[in-house]
């Protein structure tokens, strides 16, 4: 098994689940905002949670990602 997938088949490293695992995108607006930079993002506005747009949910990756 490579080191940076889990079982699920999702991409993740270290074994940590993706910061960004959402199933629902929109088809169309409302889209919701970004909880960062206030942007729109790919997901309904009826999604819960906190939602990032691509760029801020990257740049959260990379702070949270695995060092060494």
């Amino acid at each position: 098994m490579d080191e940076h997938t889990d079982r699920g088949g999702e991409e993740a490293y270290c074994g940590a689940p993706p910061a960004t695992a959402r199933t629902e995108t929109a088809a169309g607006p409302p889209y919701a905002e970004c909880v960062l930079c206030r942007k729109p993002t790919e997901y309904p506005d009826s999604v819960k949670g906190s939602t990032l747009c691509p760029v801020c949910a990257w740049q959260e990756a990379q702070r949270t990602a695995c060092s060494g």
